[in-house]
């Protein structure tokens, strides 16, 4: 009765939070202005592509790092793979389905983590791949009876939880469609790396860091984003052994919090050669100093563990905040960027992730490449696909396969497929 009452109290947490002081009129955005992307902490402006490289993307990964996601440790974790499970005949013989357990240790403490890869068999050559994490275990985006629970799912979900029925969330995850197009597919349970849910800290790979202090309030101190960022890095070395897939074609895909780690993915490791962001909102594609839907005192209240204690300062302050969400953006160049937003998902605020992929542009064009071209957000269902696409569809905050045959068409333009 005490867990029930503890779990009840944590919903209507949350309900408070997501109810209170939430702006959906557009006529009481406040007045804005963006930081220049282009503009050098010495005032000075970015002209070349070089110059950008050189000086100002460091720039800003280091605020970033220091202010929202915390820093990444330098230090390697040892992670080793071992083959749970093979079946070259999975989705009716269209794919071959392998289980890889990642075992990732420090020399006194393992943490495993579970992937589950599907690799077209029609497919001549090396297969393109889409990576992302999900987020009720493996089981669940398929009802294969074969596929492994994931250890991270079975951490922090009781017994008779709904969520472990096989398929609970398979209208997320468009396999077949994904295969019959010539793709594979990398998908790990977020819980794996760093469980979603308070005081489990010392189950996540953070706990793996020789200066793990589980009671750190270091202003950058990384937590769950950075975590779970750093593990989408990790399924990428491993992607990097499999003679079937191409290394130069690796699209990374998030929805909801793990668009927010996708996108962070995206800036730190630029073997992402196309980074995904759906309904990611605040702490992702969305514009901070909108103040519309989610902000930053919601976000970082309802999940502290997401971002850096740095990030808490911002609380109803975004106007102080010396970047916005257009720069983590801006990151992702020269490589493909595509943000995807639902008409009714106004939490994740849709106009506010088409402004920030629009301000992304000026990196963009130094490259010599196509950003969005207008300020105005598309119409519902007319996906624009430059070298930052963007789509607004009809319906909540999900992904669909609507969604997904976007990001296919999307991958397919930049992968010459």
């Amino acid at each position: 009765m005490k867990k029930l009452l503890l779990i009840l109290l944590s919903f209507a947490s949350v309900y408070a939070y997501s109810q209170r002081d939430v702006n959906y009129d557009e006529a009481k955005v406040p007045k804005f202005e963006l930081p220049d992307v282009l503009l050098l902490n010495n005032d000075s402006k970015v002209e070349t592509k070089e110059q950008w490289e050189r000086q100002r993307r460091p720039e800003v990964l280091r605020m970033f790092a220091s202010e929202m996601y915390g820093k990444t440790p330098k230090e390697t974790i040892s992670v080793s793979y071992k083959i749970l499970a093979e079946n070259g005949k999975a989705l009716n013989g269209k794919a071959t389905a392998k289980q890889v357990k990642f075992i990732f240790s420090n020399g006194k403490k393992n943490i495993e983590a579970l992937l589950l890869l599907y690799l077209p068999n029609a497919q001549k050559g090396k297969a393109p791949v889409f990576v992302g994490y999900n987020f009720k275990g493996n089981h669940s985006i398929t009802t294969d009876t074969t596929i492994i629970y994931s250890p991270g799912f079975d951490l922090v979900t009781e017994p008779d939880n709904p969520d472990r029925r096989r398929g609970s969330q398979m209208s997320r995850w468009a396999i077949e469609r994904i295969i019959d197009r010539g793709y594979a597919l990398a998908t790990m349970c977020y819980h794996d790396i760093f469980p979603d849910k308070e005081g489990f800290k010392d189950h996540s790979i953070v706990s793996l860091f020789s200066d793990y202090n589980p009671d750190s309030r270091k202003p950058d101190e990384w937590q769950a984003i950075g975590a779970w960022a750093w593990g989408s890095s990790r399924i990428v070395d491993y992607l990097e052994t499999e003679n079937r897939i191409d290394g130069s074609k690796i699209a990374i895909m998030g929805h909801s919090r793990q668009g927010k780690a996708a996108l962070w993915a995206g800036a730190q490791d630029t073997r992402f050669a196309i980074v995904i962001s759906n309904d990611s909102g605040s702490g992702g594609a969305a514009l901070s100093k909108r103040r519309f839907g989610e902000t930053v005192k919601i976000v970082s209240s309802i999940k502290p563990f997401w971002f850096c204690p740095a990030f808490n300062k911002y609380h109803d302050k975004e106007d102080r905040l010396p970047f916005d969400q257009h720069e983590l953006l801006a990151l992702v160049a020269p490589r493909a960027l595509y943000v995807a937003s639902a008409q009714e998902d106004l939490w994740a605020d849709p106009k506010g992730e088409y402004l920030a992929a629009y301000y992304a542009g000026p990196v963009y064009k130094l490259y010599g490449l196509k950003p969005l071209e207008s300020d105005v957000i598309p119409a519902i269902h007319q996906p624009v696909m430059n070298d930052i696409g963007y789509h607004i569809r009809a319906g909540v905050h999900d992904v669909t396969d609507y969604d997904w045959d976007c990001f296919l068409d999307f991958a397919d333009l930049h992968f010459n497929k």
